[in-house]
Order: structure tokens, then sequence, then C-alpha cells
């Protein structure tokens, strides 16, 4: 690349990533404003419609980003650009005069078209960098995604000054509005400073444009980025009531802790595409994969506060009751002491607790005068075990997992400027929708699954499934290379062909 050639290049990445952070803002704007509006009881919504609403905006942005994927192939990124961040402004705007649950989610599938903004932007950063820095390029790219912690930090505290302090609740209206602009702004910098450019294959057929999608490995990325972005994606919005409801923290305080899960997942994104660069897509994805289900399964323990039976005392021979008192038990002239209550666990929650803690007591079951047996139980046991969950180890497990999956967003995407060098927009776009139909499709089993078990943390035991699978569906894959002495090329190398091969999937 020539000097101008990499000057313009850099430009071009600058102002794509700039106003995919301002869609990211856009479309995770429910995760806030819906938690604001159902705790300061605006509207009476349940958990599962709270779900609904926090996905809608990822659907309408998951299943759209293909067709703007071959729109940007076809026609260059400078006008999808421009048109698709006008679009979303309507939508967006008219949320602001929405009254109730539908009239709500029908602007959320309005504005949500602002999540196809990675699609347009894969494409159009792609095709002005050489292949060896496009992984570092896409990576900086896909480090607009900080966006969701634009909104999560700034929108609780912007919400709390447009309310007047939560005197004057319909003051949230502004909110939508102010959005609304900004995506304005953003549009008309786009279209001033932005030149245009197309890819080789924008001449081609539709259907010669979606011959890759016959190509398994596209499907296998899809499943390994509904994880890694959709997932981040659920838990960007889905964290905010998390936090409220769990651990009791005002709005504003779970923004900024939700921020802290969001900001270095974008970092790490633009770090991994490096790291892919130079390390390959197999390891960066082992390490991520395996990673993701040991934390899942850490985050899953709840907070516990269980009363159940301990040890208890036996009779040893048969006689009558003759003492009772709080320390022992006397059956005729044999004395049984008792294990005493504590209460040393009062206070366990304003306490540090990293492991369970426990107290046990015992308590009789017998009175003065009772005829007793042998072996009859005569004294219950009592134990009460207290699991703090503290918020500060959560939140660190929180945000490990979500720079973890930063790193798993980059390393999936490298791999399409590579072998699809031609057709990006197509590829990933699909693999865009199946990521963003994660965002969509887990906020709403979240919230399914906390009204069937009562416990928030059911959420990571979905996350600790859907790793598993992702990684052992990948070392399967490699597995079957080595043993088929395939190069070692890597896990995204083997494209399978199912009129040639329909056994390796």
């Amino acid at each position: 690349m020539t000097s101008l050639d990499t000057k313009k290049a850099n430009k071009a990445l600058f102002l794509n990533t700039f106003a995919f952070t301002i869609c990211f803002a856009v479309w995770l704007l429910n995760g806030v404003l819906v938690t604001f509006l159902v705790d300061n009881q605006v509207y009476d919504w349940t958990s599962i419609q709270v779900g609904w609403l926090i996905g809608i905006p990822v659907l309408t942005g998951a299943i759209f980003r293909l067709p703007i994927g071959i729109l940007t192939d076809k026609y260059g990124g400078k006008p999808i650009y421009t048109g698709l961040l006008i679009l979303c402004t309507i939508p967006l705007y008219l949320l602001s005069y929405a009254n109730d649950f539908w009239s709500f989610a029908l602007c959320s599938l309005g504005f949500g078209l602002a999540g196809t903004s990675f699609a347009v932007g894969i494409a159009y950063t792609s095709i002005w960098f050489p292949k060896k820095k496009q992984g570092l390029a896409l990576g900086i790219f896909g480090a607009g995604n900080a966006g969701a912690a634009i909104t999560t930090m700034i929108g609780p505290k912007l919400l709390f000054y447009l309310t007047d302090g939560k005197t004057n609740l319909d003051g949230w209206r502004t909110m939508p509005k102010i959005y609304a602009a900004a995506l304005v702004i953003t549009a008309l910098i786009f279209f001033l400073l932005t030149e245009n450019k197309k890819p080789a294959t924008s001449s081609k057929t539709l259907k010669s444009m979606l011959q890759p999608l016959k190509s398994v490995r596209v499907w296998r990325f899809g499943l390994y980025y509904f994880l890694v972005f959709g997932c981040f994606v659920s838990f960007a919005g889905w964290l905010v009531p998390y936090y409220t409801n769990v651990y009791k923290l005002d709005l504003a305080t779970a923004g900024l802790l939700v921020s802290a899960f969001s900001l270095p997942s974008a970092i790490t994104r633009a770090f991994g595409g490096w790291l892919s660069d130079r390390q390959g897509a197999r390891k960066v994805m082992y390490w991520v994969l395996g990673s993701s289900v040991a934390l899942s399964i850490l985050l899953f323990i709840p907070k516990m506060d269980i009363f159940t039976t301990g040890k208890g005392i036996n009779a040893k021979q048969a006689g009558i009751v003759t003492e009772v008192t709080d320390t022992y038990v006397k059956v005729d002239n044999t004395k049984y002491e008792l294990a005493i209550k504590s209460n040393h666990l009062e206070n366990a929650d304003n306490e540090f607790h990293i492991l369970p803690v426990k107290e046990t007591w015992q308590e009789a079951k017998v009175q003065v005068g009772d005829n007793v047996i042998k072996k009859q139980l005569i004294v219950e046991g009592k134990t009460h075990i207290y699991f703090q969950a503290n918020l500060w180890i959560f939140v660190t497990l929180v945000i490990l997992i979500g720079i973890i999956w930063g790193f798993g967003m980059a390393a999936v995407y490298k791999h399409i400027p590579d072998y699809f060098p031609e057709e990006v927009g197509v590829v990933g776009g699909i693999v865009g929708v199946l990521g963003g139909l994660g965002g969509f499709v887990c906020p709403i089993l979240f919230g399914y699954l906390l009204e069937g078990t009562g416990m928030w943390s059911s959420s990571w035991i979905l996350m600790f499934i859907l790793s598993a699978i992702c990684l052992i569906w990948m070392h399967r894959v490699v597995q079957k290379m080595i043993n088929r002495k395939v190069p070692d090329l890597g896990f995204e190398e083997l494209d399978i062909n199912f009129k040639a091969n329909k056994k390796i999937t």
C-alpha cells in the first residue's frame, strides 16, 4: 500500500468504527431504558416482557445483516451506511411517544436496524486493507461494540437528569430524541468525509454472491459468533436488571458495572485481531471456549441462604427423659450434650466471604417425661449454609468472560476475508445474523429461565451448555483433521463439502 492508500484506509477505519460505536450505543438502548421504566413503575412489565424488549432490537439488527451485507458488496459502504443511519432515526424518535408494550416493541423493531451497521462496517473496512492487516483492522472496527458501554455508563445519569432526579418520570421521552439526533449528526459526518469503494464482485448476481453460504464452515463460524458476540450483547442489556435485583444496586451503579463488562471486550477485540493474525484462530478459539466453559460454571453458583437438617443425636438406650435444657438432654442417667447456635452468620452479608460458610447447631426433639426407645432421634441437627456470591468477585468474573469473548469475536471474523475475500459482506452478514440472533434469543431465554427457576444465575448455565457445545464441535473437527493427516492449517481450513464427504460435520 502507498502512503496515500494507507491514509485513506485509516480514515475509512476511523469513520467506520466511530459510526459503529454510535449505532451500537443505540442498538442496546433498551437495556438501560426498559430497566429504568420498570424499576420506577412507569410500566408494569414482567421479566419475560423485559427480556423481549431487550431482545427485539437485537432481532432486527440480526436478521437484516445479510441483506445489508449484500447491499454493501453491491453498492459500497458510503451510501448504505449513510442511508441506514438516517433510516434508524425515525423509529428511534417515535419511541419517545410510546405508551405501552406493543408500541415500545414496534419502535424497537425499527431502531434495531442500527445493529446491521456491523455488516456494513465489516465489508467496508476489509476492502481497504490487504489480507495480512485485515485481522487487526477488523478487530479495531469491532471495538466499536464499546458503544454498549456508552449507553450503560451515560444512560442512567442522563435519565436521572432528564427526569429531574426521578421527580418527573415522563422526562425519559427526551432520551430517544437525543439518540436520534446523534444518528443524524453521525450520518452527516460519514457522508461528507468518506469515499465510496466497492469490491470486485459488485457486478455478480445475487445467486453467485450467496454461493459461499453452502459451506458448513460459514455456519460453524456463526455458532461460535452466536456465543462470543450474541451472548455478549445479551448480557450488556441483561446485566443491568441483574445487578439491580440480585445485588440491590441503583441503576447508575449497575450501568457503571455493565460498562466495566463492555469496555474491556472492545479493547481485547482489537488485540484479538492482532493475535489471530500471528498465532492463528484455532489457538485463540480453544482458549476462548475453554475459558468460557470454566467461567460459566463459576458464575452459575447463585447467592444462597439454605437451612437444612444436620447431624442429630440418637438415644443410646431406652429410658425416660429427665432433663431438657439449651445445652443438653438427659435420658435417665445418660447426658447428651447439644451443639449451641453461635449466630455468627447474622452479619455474613456485610462481611467478605469467597467460599460458602456454614453454622451448625442442635435442638431437642423430646420433652421431660417422654419415653424413648433405643436409637430414637432425640436431638435434631440444624445446618445453615450461606454463600454470599460476593459482588466484587462476581463483577471480576463477568469482566473476565467479557474480555475472553472479545478475543473470540476477533478470532471468528479474522478468517472471513481470508477465505471469502470477495464476499465479505455476504459471509460476514450471515455470521453476523447468527451472532445477532444470539443477542435476541438469549434475553428471552433468560427471562423464561428466571421465571422457571427463580434464580437470576440460571442464565449462566445456558452459557456453559453453549460454550461446551462449541468447544466439543470444534475439537471434533480438529481431531478428524489430524486423523486424516490434514496439514495443520487451523480449524477453519476444513471446508466440508457434502457431495464429497458427508461424514465430517
